[in-house]
């Protein structure tokens, strides 16, 4: 007998040696620890004899009552539960029993007559029924050691799925905090490419977005919060937020930067945080572009198949001297087939070449120039632009990436 019962505390004591018979022992690496419940002692010394005789790596104890079963659940693998105990009969002890044990294997001992109560139990919540007198030492060690594995197996399997539902919950989520342009003026086309840095995500912490403002009038802007974890992609959707309510909201174009960088110091969760902007407003009557740069790369300006940057003074990145002046540069369309893209420098900070050096705003308009370039359909060409960067930096681009590519209709190939 593997535990003998003084009053009501369980007292263990080493179990019977095995005695030699035809019957197969049970070799197992893992050693379980066995609650069982049981009141009747006869019956008790009966599964602790098989279990010794069977050399089953099994140590078992005792209690008697729920009640007692209920203070030594905290350390065991599996619980064999007969059903007919003194402050509990039937499936009662069995849901008494589960409301504490849950992360517990539970089997449940029936009597000769009892297996319909016995594959109830199963429905309940436990994971095998074994019937009295018809199971040895070595079905019964089995019977725990699989009740045991059964019971990680689903808890695993919970966790997962669990998991799965968080992952899918936040990817809808962060799907509906993509933005969806504000645009009815049919005059230019818009092009857009978005993939963060962060494995399986959909959101990271750049962030675009596209609003008409008049009628011959569109504001445009890209950003990128430092870092491309889970706060950042949030802290990106604000400013982005922020910009689009401002923008529509008729706020004069040169306190637009500075609220949004209120916003940032205020909602940031550490002051080392900063972010990098980018704003354009294509002014399509007059033909003209007005760049503000915050610390961000300046946008790249596509006519008659060549490519140059915006002449934008670099200003200063948003969240580290709040209400510095940052300018805005106006530069003339003299074209009436032009594109122009906004990016984030997840594009460009890639490796070009083995000397270690980044591909670089120079590299990226040299690209663009490239006759292949020019017969890609410039609804694909921010994809393709990502795939030639990802070739010369021999792999997946680390950082999040967006781009904005905006044109003309006549250049709307």
């Amino acid at each position: 007998m593997a535990t003998q019962m003084n009053g009501h505390a369980p007292v263990p004591v080493p179990a019977r040696s095995p005695v030699n018979d035809d019957r197969a022992t049970v070799r197992s690496p893992q050693r379980l620890r066995v609650l069982l419940v049981e009141d009747d002692e006869q019956d008790a010394m009966i599964v602790q004899d098989e279990l010794a005789v069977a050399n089953a790596p099994i140590d078992v104890i005792q209690a008697t009552t729920i009640a007692q079963a209920r203070r030594l659940l905290h350390d065991v693998d599996c619980v064999l539960l007969d059903l007919g105990l003194p402050d509990a009969q039937g499936l009662a002890a069995l849901e008494q029993l589960l409301t504490v044990a849950d992360r517990t294997a539970v089997c449940v001992l029936t009597g000769l007559g009892d297996e319909a109560l016995g594959m109830e139990a199963v429905a309940r919540g436990a994971e095998d029924y074994l019937i009295k007198g018809q199971v040895d030492g070595a079905g019964l060690s089995r019977a725990l050691h699989y009740a045991v594995s059964r019971k990680r197996l689903d808890e695993n399997a919970l966790r997962l799925r669990e998991i799965e539902m968080r992952q899918q919950e936040s990817a809808r989520l962060e799907r509906g905090l993509l933005p969806q342009p504000v645009k009815t003026n049919d005059a230019i086309g818009l092009h857009m490419f978005y993939r963060p840095g962060r494995h399986s995500a959909t959101l990271g912490g750049d962030f675009y977005d596209v609003v008409q403002t008049g009628h011959d009038r569109i504001d445009l802007m890209v950003g990128d919060v430092a870092g491309h974890d889970i706060d950042e992609a949030a802290l990106g959707v604000m400013l982005r937020v922020a910009w689009r309510a401002l923008t529509l909201a008729g706020v004069p174009e040169d306190s637009v930067l500075a609220a949004v960088e209120q916003v940032l110091v205020t909602e940031r969760s550490a002051e080392e945080i900063f972010a990098t902007v980018a704003t354009v407003t294509v002014d399509l009557a007059q033909s003209r572009i007005a760049v503000r740069l915050a610390g961000h790369p300046p946008p790249l300006l596509i006519t008659n198949g060549r490519c140059r940057p915006l002449p934008a003074a670099f200003g200063t990145v948003l969240g580290v001297l709040p209400g510095a002046i940052r300018p805005t540069a106006h530069v003339d369309l003299d074209s009436e087939d032009w594109s122009l893209l906004m990016y984030t420098d997840g594009l460009i900070e890639g490796r070009y070449g083995d000397g270690g050096e980044r591909l670089g705003v120079e590299r990226l308009c040299a690209l663009l120039e490239q006759p292949e370039a020019r017969a890609v359909p410039l609804a694909e060409l921010p994809a393709w632009l990502v795939g030639r960067a990802e070739e010369h930096n021999g792999g997946p681009l680390v950082d999040d990436v967006a781009t904005l590519l905006v044109t003309s209709r006549d250049g709307d190939r």
